[in-house]
């Protein structure tokens, strides 16, 4: 009987810490929302820099982005409009933290691509009706330079769609670069963001490498800007985290943007500690 008694005050002895941890983590998350509220209040909202009406900085939010980028999304495609409402993201993981998933929901349709076999098998358990129904395709392989198009006709990517997503944290520039046959109208691409403008920054090319989670990574704004320039698109902004750079394509920017499209004009700096999901875990069955 002893022994009962003891074994059961260690277990409500654990119980009652894991239940303060699981509280404490949930103030801490709270907490760390208010104090990114006032931040954004304080340094972009009441910024002057960001108070032209056509920033698009001002109208970030997240429903499934990692940071604001799905807010800008909407507002780009509100201004240009859409055609086929046609997207391609690669470098999704399980499709919880996209810049797409959030247009799956607004009836969207498109190709993911990831290397991850258990990111794959995620996303088939989870957007299996989406899957079913034709309005997502899914392609496991490695993204290279060298395959990207190969990929793009396995998936039956048209000649001209909406919108472009590239995070695959390395070779990203090189492999937009190499996209030639294919001409969404938006180019979402991560940037790095420790480069200021001005700097020409890309990493060496190595289609067998992954992201060794340094700096050695990615390229500049400045290296992005040119490239886009050469493709034909013009950089419109960035997101406020410093993660994300918009491109929208020359022919179909009309009047809907205030220059200069600039690396100097849309920078922004690296601002992960933002970073933070309101609301409930996501969970997605499409």
């Amino acid at each position: 009987m002893g022994t009962f008694k003891k074994w059961k005050e260690i277990l409500y002895t654990k119980l009652r810490r894991t239940l303060y941890l699981e509280n404490m983590d949930i103030k801490l998350a709270m907490l760390h929302g208010l104090e990114t509220e006032k931040y954004l209040e304080r340094n972009l909202i009441n910024n002057p820099r960001y108070q032209a009406p056509d920033k698009l900085n001002r109208f970030e939010f997240q429903v499934f982005s990692q940071f604001g980028e799905d807010g800008i999304i909407r507002e780009i495609f509100r201004r240009i409009g859409t055609t086929n409402k046609y997207f391609v993201e690669f470098g999704v993981e399980n499709g919880t933290e996209t810049n797409t998933t959030y247009l799956l929901f607004q009836g969207w349709k498109g190709l993911w691509i990831d290397g991850g076999t258990e990111f794959i098998n995620e996303i088939k358990e989870s957007f299996v009706k989406a899957i079913d129904r034709k309005q997502l395709t899914v392609i496991k392989d490695f993204i290279t330079a060298e395959n990207i198009e190969l990929l793009f006709g396995r998936g039956e990517v048209p000649a001209e769609f909406d919108l472009l997503s590239i995070d695959i944290d390395r070779n990203d520039y090189y492999v937009w670069e190499a996209i030639t046959h294919y001409k969404p109208r938006v180019v979402v691409i991560e940037y790095n963001s420790i480069f200021r403008p001005g700097d020409h920054f890309v990493v060496d090319y190595d289609a067998n490498a992954m992201w060794d989670r340094t700096s050695n990574c990615g390229a500049s704004l400045t290296a992005m800007e040119k490239l886009g320039l050469e493709k034909g698109y013009r950089l419109v902004g960035s997101s406020f985290a410093g993660l994300n750079a918009f491109f929208v394509r020359e022919d179909v920017m009309g009047d809907h943007f205030t220059g200069p499209f600039t690396a100097e004009n849309h920078y922004e700096q690296t601002r992960y500690f933002l970073y933070t999901k309101n609301g409930h875990p996501r969970k997605i069955t499409l």
